[in-house]
């Protein structure tokens, strides 16, 4: 991709396709980066082991404009609903800037704290804050601080480990010193609202956010977002956000340190996934940068440190519905599907009384990844899907793995089908968050064995063999499973002449699951910020 002259970016991305995106960085290059510290509060360092969350996830990775601009957010018009305020006076009933009364805010939280902790976003709105003259303690990252123009007298703390800034914060707030907060965006989004909130209570703050970076970077691309799935990768596992992007078709990923664009396009690349990823940095600075790349463009780029957010699109992006809740799609309205929602052969598919007892025993969810095993015809493959996990289906048959396609496009779900016989095919995919094995023929066991050795949480077999029950148990209780089962009969009502029915019994089935023992496998998660 050719450099872009130094300009403004211009959005070149409708909801057809992504085509190109850019703008350039301050020295005329464009940049970005793995995080820039606007979700841990520091100024672009490594998160310590206490993250803190000080922005929407995001943020600009570059200093705002020079000071002297106005104040951000500028004063809205009488009876618009926003009420940027100068200084807060006492809690309890005030007027808003259209003379109305407003209600009282919430009680002091368990600080005990009035209202007098302000919490300001900065950064992709554009402007440099304006701290009012009474603040005595203004706490924020240090590009933020450099920005601001903050009261001669005040005491200045550059958050890194959050902690420690909290103290400090209450220290002040207790003796009725007003204490202002710098973040980045909203800081309501993935920031430090949630810590201050959870400290001082959300009747203690006065938040005034500027504009999220996630909803920056679709506004520079054209796109709406409402429907779009939004994840933090800032101090928590990558393949959460990776998960989200295989299985959604409009993704945000807030990036981190070791989350970037470069290794959320390796991950995407790796999983075969038809994406386009819009790379977006330094958002509302006079170097923001918002770049299309495919994931395997991102992933072999140097990117700097100043990406705020990612976006992962599905090319040909169709304007869709409107929708009424906001994220990921909802749950379907119905599962265990009747087999003749699928393609398959030879009624060679999971019965929908066996599949409804798998998918409640699998769990499947939006962040997570499955495998289905012996996937046939990918029944249980796509059922997964629809409820918002990535997915991979493994078979030996090429008729299978052209059938699962064809069944998950059909339902309009991603899944990735691979030809390849398990355990060998299994070696180069990325660990599951929960296994569906069918088929149970001759190796079953060592497949099993292999899936629960990589296996984070869950693992559900079906089995038609009464023989092969004791091997499967002992494979995943080797495992550090805890493991249950039934055996699985049903009849079916079947119709007679006359308007009657009579019970056709189905081929009883073994149905085992296992679930990993607490503490088995070390969360990743542990220390994600607030």
């Amino acid at each position: 991709m050719t450099e872009p002259a130094p300009a403004r970016p211009v959005s070149a991305v409708s909801e057809t396709g992504v085509h190109t995106a850019t703008g350039s960085g301050a020295d005329g290059t464009t940049r970005s980066g793995t995080g820039d510290g606007t979700a841990d509060g520091t100024d672009g360092t490594t998160p310590s082991s206490t993250p803190s969350g000080t922005g929407d996830g995001g943020g600009t990775g570059a200093p705002p404009p020079a000071r002297g601009t106005p104040p951000s957010p500028p004063r809205s018009p009488a009876g618009s609903g926003d009420d940027p305020r100068g200084p807060r006076p006492a809690p309890g009933p005030r007027a808003d800037g259209d003379g109305r009364a407003a209600a009282p805010r919430p009680a002091p939280g368990p600080g005990g704290v009035p209202g007098i902790v302000t919490v300001v976003g900065a950064g992709t709105g554009g402007g440099a804050p304006v701290v009012a003259g009474d603040a005595e303690l203004v706490v924020g990252a240090a590009r933020h601080l450099a920005a601001a123009e903050l009261p001669a007298g005040a005491r200045r703390v550059v958050l890194g480990a959050l902690a420690p800034a909290l103290d400090v914060v209450g220290e002040y707030a207790a003796a009725g010193r007003r204490v202002v907060v710098l973040a980045s965006g909203d800081p309501g989004h993935f920031g430090i609202v949630r810590a201050l909130g959870e400290r001082f209570g959300a009747g203690a703050l006065d938040v005034r956010p500027s504009v999220p970076s996630v909803a920056a970077a679709f506004a520079r691309v054209g796109l709406s977002w409402d429907d779009a799935v939004v994840v933090s990768a800032h101090g928590r596992a990558l393949r959460t956000a990776v998960h989200v992007c295989l299985a959604h078709r409009k993704a945000a990923v807030l990036t981190g340190p070791g989350a970037g664009p470069a290794e959320i396009g390796a991950a995407l690349a790796r999983a075969g996934a038809d994406r386009r990823l819009v790379v977006a940095s330094r958002l509302g600075s006079d170097g923001e940068s918002v770049v299309a790349v495919s994931p395997r463009e991102a992933a072999e780029r140097e990117w700097g440190g100043a990406v705020s957010v990612v976006l992962s699109l599905r090319p040909g992006l169709p304007v869709g519905p409107a929708v009424t809740v906001a994220g990921p799609p909802p749950a379907p309205a119905g599962w265990a599907l009747p087999e003749e929602a699928f393609a398959h052969r030879d009624s060679m598919i999971s019965k929908f009384e066996v599949r409804a007892l798998a998918l409640a025993r699998l769990g499947p969810r939006t962040g997570e990844l499955v495998w289905d095993v012996g996937a046939g015809s990918g029944s249980v493959a796509v059922e997964c899907a629809r409820f918002g996990a990535a997915v991979v289906a493994v078979d030996r048959s090429a008729d299978a793995v052209a059938r699962v396609r064809a069944n998950a496009a059909a339902h309009g779900v991603d899944v990735a089908a691979v030809l390849g016989s398990a355990p060998a095919a299994l070696g180069e995919l990325p660990d599951p968050d929960a296994v569906f094995v069918g088929g149970g023929g001759e190796d079953v066991g060592a497949v099993v064995a292999a899936c629960a050795a990589r296996t984070r949480r869950a693992v559900v077999v079906t089995l038609a063999a009464v023989d092969r029950v004791a091997e499967v148990r002992a494979a995943l209780g080797a495992e550090g499973f805890a493991v249950d089962g039934v055996l699985l009969q049903s009849s079916r009502l079947a119709p007679l002449p006359g308007g009657v029915a009579r019970l056709a019994a189905a081929n009883p089935v073994f149905v085992l699951w296992a679930e990993r023992r607490p503490g088995a496998l070390d969360d990743e998660e542990e220390g994600a910020p607030a």
